[in-house]
């Protein structure tokens, strides 16, 4: 009786926190942990994430921060977007040659860029037009001074007419000296950077109106996209990629006490455990594959496997990944 008054008394949406939660998580803070039967009068903490059981001891829970709870129940979200994404981009690919044929109504086009000049050309006139936001995700880590100097010309040009810039990058680029000096040389708070560990492929979107998107792996064809609700789906992936971001202004966390890897290493771990080759791990991460295999050679001697395949092995076993929340 007891259990099903508390379910009834605790009924609340699923995105919600009831006051008993948000007490008894605020008493988990400030102890650092919490007995598991206090937490009886509130399953949301454990539906929402933000208690995990003490490893040293079961009969207690751990808090988690809220951003790493937020992360771990935006996962599956993320995932299903980037499935759609991918579709997408498929979808756009293979109807592209028919966007010439259908373009009566520029609001609605799909246009495709071929060559680098053109789809620069584009990208300046759509910035020279910009008047309210410009949000970019650009994957990898690392900004060559050519496209630092070029999206810094475009950025003047559309914060001169107020317009504010949100870009998203990789992890790599907090290191990066050409993306420290762009940030240095636009105007102060026009300008907002998240970094992550992976990213889409390379969005641009002015004014929520048009945006641009890579046509080709090697980005020598790009698509210009007009269409209203291509726009607008392609602006909810972005905000979905930017609430999991993490601001370049904040430290990253670290790995949690105990983990015997690095943030890096866990990364790859993960990724490896997901089924992705060395050179896919390189690229959703944004580093080179020398780099990626040096941090492979270091999880071997950390975990003491004699092969790749005893690698995978020993990452499923070990379950470091779902320790994070990964």
């Amino acid at each position: 009786m007891g259990t099903e008054k508390g379910i009834a008394d605790h009924a609340h949406s699923s995105t919600e926190l009831c006051e008993p939660g948000v007490r008894l998580y605020s008493e988990a803070l400030s102890q650092g942990r919490i007995p598991r039967a206090d937490i009886a009068p509130a399953p949301c903490l454990i539906e929402m994430a933000l208690l995990h059981p003490d490893p040293s001891d079961p009969t207690m829970m751990c808090p988690v921060p809220p951003s790493a709870a937020l992360a771990h129940l935006l996962q599956p979200i993320t995932r299903d977007i980037h499935e759609k994404v991918r579709r997408s981009a498929a979808l756009v690919e293979a109807l592209a040659p028919l966007a010439t044929i259908a373009s009566e109504d520029p609001s609605l086009s799909i246009t495709v860029l071929e060559g680098k000049v053109l789809i620069d050309s584009a990208l300046q006139e759509a910035a020279a037009a910009a008047e309210t936001e410009v949000l970019t995700a650009q994957p990898g880590g690392h900004r060559s001074p050519e496209q630092i100097q070029q999206g810094l010309a475009n950025g003047l040009s559309a914060v001169g007419r107020g317009a504010r810039l949100r870009h998203i990058y990789q992890h790599p680029a907090r290191y990066s000296s050409p993306v420290r000096d762009y940030l240095k040389r636009m105007p102060p708070g026009q300008v907002q950077v998240r970094t992550m560990e992976q990213t889409i492929d390379r969005l641009i979107i002015f004014d929520q109106a048009v945006a641009f998107i890579p046509a080709t792996a090697d980005r020598g064809v790009a698509l210009e996209i007009r269409h209203p609700a291509l726009v607008r789906y392609l602006v909810q992936v972005y905000e979905v990629l930017w609430v999991q971001a993490t601001p370049i202004t904040e430290q990253l966390q670290t790995t949690p006490p105990g983990t015997p890897v690095t943030a890096v290493q866990l990364s790859i771990a993960t990724l490896l455990t997901e089924g992705h080759h060395d050179e896919a791990v390189a690229r959703k991460l944004g580093i080179s594959i020398r780099t990626c295999r040096a941090h492979i050679a270091k999880l071997m001697h950390t975990l003491g496997a004699t092969s790749r395949t005893h690698l995978g092995a020993l990452l499923v076993q070990s379950g470091i990944t779902e320790r994070t929340g990964k």
